[in-house]
């Protein structure tokens, strides 16, 4: 058996093994007989470890299935684009969007079109409105100008100005919205509950079948824009498609997850180091499954008990992600 299947076996049966261990375990001691009856729809001793197993832990398990399965890809697409090792889903500039949309709601008005400041529902409309109105910006200028790296500088520059937006907003909030939007800032699978699943999973559903569309245009693209031209391929065209999905996709995990960090950006080099390839019909496939792990991974890794609370999941992800990219950068500079 070669090395790419053996890679993509021990994917397979490391994924499944990983969404159950996050059914298994958690803050709160299940007995895993016990687990194992609620899935089945039997009854348990206590009728509280139904609710934190269906309502709690099923969701979010399957909420970091999707969402990292959905930034990696962003990742790869991007990194592939514009032929950038650190390039990701933050790096255009879309995350801060939706931070800046989160922030305006939390940290200025108190409430939007009527919406409180705590319900769910005006965060994650703040967040997507946000995120899609740096994607449009970002759309509109991939079509006038030709240069991927031009589009880059734009997406970063957007960035800084939304933090600097967001940081106007902090000094004359108040502490409590500050708090409250500190604590969205830290990222969590944990607030996409069960009514709001089926959107959550179908919409992140339909954005990774498209990128499985742009296989043939990414491995045309890994050879320059000249080489993929002289194939048929529409660069231009191309552009938007992968800037529209990975745009889109980043949109709907920060809206519900926060700006989760470093797995756009690292879990695609992890694909890579396994695989060995950079071929896209192997690599955006691997990616999605890397994607997924890691994302399952430090959602296990959050339940931890630290101190009274636990952990939030920007402190977990860099622990992945930071080594993997000074690794890639040493590796560029050798």
């Amino acid at each position: 058996m070669s090395r790419k299947r053996i890679i993509c076996l021990g994917f397979a049966i490391a994924l499944p093994c990983l969404f159950f261990c996050n059914l298994f375990y958690g803050s709160e001691s299940i007995p895993a007989r016990a687990v194992v009856d609620i899935l089945f729809g039997r009854e348990v001793e206590k009728s509280v470890w139904t609710n934190i197993v269906l309502k709690l832990r099923l969701p979010q398990a399957v909420t970091a299935l999707f969402a990292g399965a959905a930034l990696s890809v962003s990742g790869l697409m991007l990194q592939t684009l514009f032929r950038n090792p650190l390039a990701g889903p933050s790096i255009l500039g879309i995350s801060s969007g939706a931070n800046l949309g989160v922030a305006i709601v939390m940290l200025y008005s108190g409430s939007v079109l009527g919406l409180s400041v705590s319900g769910h529902f005006s965060v994650i409309l703040a967040a997507f409105v946000g995120a899609l109105v740096v994607l449009l910006i970002i759309l509109y200028f991939s079509i006038r100008i030709r240069s991927g790296e031009l589009v880059l500088i734009i997406g970063i520059i957007i960035g800084y100005l939304a933090s600097s937006g967001i940081s106007i907003l902090n000094a004359t909030a108040t502490s409590d919205n500050i708090r409250a939007y500190v604590l969205w800032g830290m990222g969590s699978f944990a607030d996409v509950h069960n009514l709001q699943l089926p959107f959550f999973v179908v919409s992140l559903l339909g954005g990774l079948l498209f990128s499985i569309l742009l296989i043939k245009p990414l491995n045309a693209l890994l050879l320059g824009d000249n080489y993929a031209a002289n194939l048929g391929v529409n660069v231009q065209k191309t552009r938007i498609y992968i800037l529209l999905v990975t745009g889109y996709l980043t949109a709907i995990v920060t809206a519900y997850c926060g700006p989760v960090t470093f797995i756009g950006l690292a879990v695609p080099h992890i694909a890579r180091m396994f695989i060995g390839t950079s071929n896209q019909k192997i690599l955006l496939p691997a990616s999605i499954a890397a994607g997924s792990l890691v994302a399952l991974l430090c959602n296990l890794l959050t339940v931890i008990p630290v101190g009274k609370g636990l952990l939030p999941l920007n402190a977990v992800t860099p622990i992945i992600g930071a080594p993997v990219i000074v690794y890639v950068i040493i590796k560029r500079m050798t």
